[in-house]
């Protein structure tokens, strides 16, 4: 194994996509994982995952300030339906530490091009400053922000919301689709995006259930260690690791047979796999429409990589996809 900081360690170089390891070996394998070293804000000054695509020119973009955190809208060119855009609401990954409004624009902004929606980056409130349940009030505000005032910010159908995420935020939108059901009056969502979601924050290498954690606990950049920083950053108390607002599995049936229909996204070499897969079952064992798809050979992040990597772009694809069939659905 290399001396390199994040080299890829050899349980799991045999099994990994080629195409991926190029880029790794290129681009990554010299970087300090951020879990090894002490904790400073300037660690969110890294640099992003390499490979990803451009941000696509839409008809506007409007930053809009909220109580505690701010949303980008990005809205479509031309002129709206009658009943307004159709909105997807997609929160950022970086387990709940990192990442900011700018990330994932580029697949944020191709779901209004491609989608003719209005699609809106959520920045929320990061750990270790603002720990559980920030995230969590934060992604409902920008929820009900889009409900109660899309209408006249973007000419937002409000009828027609759906939610996404990628790695801790599929987990606030999987969390989003449970809390908007409790609201008063209740919100609907059509659907929900989960890619590479955080669904139980109880497992661990030793968790029968979720083999994944074993078997890639040294996986490339979200390995088992990475993991558990991040968790300890953001729910410093092991106590509320079971509550349904941060391990979503553990929702009652009842809220969970009422959610929306869903798109997980998992990837065959991330330690999260076989927790987004146990979501998608017991969802579908309750009667929710579901498409569970593994991604093979890739690692955790490669939704960031869809400019370099066709294992990416094929994840990318299908996230437009899935939004663009449920938006056509309703």
């Amino acid at each position: 194994m290399s001396d390199l900081p994040s080299a890829i360690h050899p349980d799991i170089l045999p099994r990994l996509d080629p195409e991926y390891v190029t880029l790794h070996n290129t681009h990554i394998a010299h970087r300090v994982p951020p879990h090894t070293i002490p904790w400073h804000p300037d660690i969110r000054k890294a640099p992003y995952i390499p490979g990803g695509s451009p941000v696509r020119t839409v008809g506007a973009v409007k930053d809009i300030s909220l109580q505690n955190c701010k949303i980008r809208a990005f809205i479509p060119e031309g002129t709206p339906p009658p009943e307004g855009w159709p909105v997807l609401l997609y929160i950022h990954g970086g387990g709940w530490t990192l990442g900011s409004i700018d990330t994932l624009n580029s697949l944020i902004s191709r779901q209004c091009k491609e989608n003719n929606c209005v699609s809106v980056a959520l920045d929320y409130r990061l750990a270790p400053e603002n720990p559980y349940p920030a995230a969590v009030e934060d992604t409902i505000d920008a929820l009900k922000f889009i409900y109660y005032n899309g209408k006249a910010e973007f000419n937002a159908n409000v009828n027609k919301i759906a939610v996404g995420g990628s790695s801790s935020g599929g987990n606030l939108a999987a969390i989003a689709c449970l809390r908007a059901q409790e609201l008063t009056p209740p919100i609907p969502i059509i659907f929900q995006l989960l890619i590479v979601p955080v669904i139980d924050n109880t497992a661990s290498v030793t968790d029968k259930r979720y083999p994944s954690w074993k078997e890639c606990q040294n996986t490339v950049w979200l390995c088992e260690g990475r993991m558990m920083w991040f968790r300890n950053m953001y729910l410093p108390d092991p106590a509320t690791w079971t509550e349904p607002d941060n391990s979503p599995i553990f929702a009652s049936d009842a809220l969970l047979a009422r959610v929306p229909p869903a798109y997980i996204g998992v990837c065959e070499l991330d330690i999260l796999r076989d927790e987004g897969i146990a979501y998608g079952e017991k969802l579908k064992s309750l009667g929710v429409k579901v498409e569970v798809k593994v991604y093979p050979r890739a690692p955790h992040h490669i939704l960031g990589m869809d400019a370099a990597l066709k294992v990416g772009k094929q994840q990318a694809d299908d996230c437009i996809k899935a939004v663009g069939d449920a938006f056509k659905a309703v």
